[in-house]
């Protein structure tokens, strides 16, 4: 059972989003936040697997909630703007996904399952974006610390790039997705990201692809 906390400040959309989420066998909502402090503390608490977080909130907002639960557990993103600077900073904080509340309610399940897998999910609009700013910008330089990698953590971190699950990595490393899950998690450790797809954007950056 994926257990997940929802942050939103508008009780009637908590409300919509516990319903839907409560309609999947495998997701239960096991508590709701009204911002991005009551997030935090209740997430700690209760140790979720996902908390899925509104960016505008009274008090401390949704971004800054999200920094303050990296290692704690997975956030997904679910926000009405995709405004540029909340994609950058949801990401930039450790969020593992970026979707709009128009999100339909059988794809939101998924990313839910998704993010709880260690998997990344980006809204459709967001991507689009992302890899037409990644087409624009000048090629970096290669970051120092992609050096303390081992090959196959180096071939981990450009799939990461390409955007594949653990599960496709598996199937193109050929390797299990436990053994996949443990070469992320490393990736991520000896780089200093927050999440898998703070790793793609590095792999971009670094142009490994």
């Amino acid at each position: 059972m994926i257990r997940v906390l929802v942050a939103d400040d508008h009780a009637a959309i908590r409300a919509g989003l516990v319903l839907i989420l409560n309609g999947s066998e495998d997701v239960e909502v096991v508590g709701e936040a009204a911002d991005g402090a009551a997030a935090v503390r209740t997430a700690r608490e209760l140790r979720p697997d996902v908390v899925l977080m509104d960016i505008r909130m009274p008090g401390m907002d949704g971004i800054e909630a999200t920094r303050r639960l990296v290692g704690v557990c997975h956030v997904l993103v679910l926000t009405t703007f995709d405004l540029d600077e909340y994609v950058h900073g949801a990401l930039r904080a450790g969020a593992a996904g970026f979707l709009l509340k128009s999100v339909e309610a059988a794809a939101l399940v998924d990313a839910v399952r998704q993010v709880a897998a260690g998997d990344g999910v980006l809204a459709p609009s967001v991507t689009r974006r992302l890899i037409a700013e990644f087409a624009a910008a000048p090629p970096k330089t290669r970051p120092p610390a992609l050096d303390a990698l081992t090959e196959r953590e180096v071939e981990v971190l450009r799939c990461l790039g390409e955007g594949l699950s653990n599960h496709q990595i598996g199937r193109k490393l050929h390797i299990g997705e436990t053994t996949v899950k443990t070469h992320v998690s490393r990736v991520l450790t000896k780089l200093d990201l927050r999440s898998r797809v703070q790793a793609a954007i590095l792999a971009q950056d670094a142009g490994l692809l």
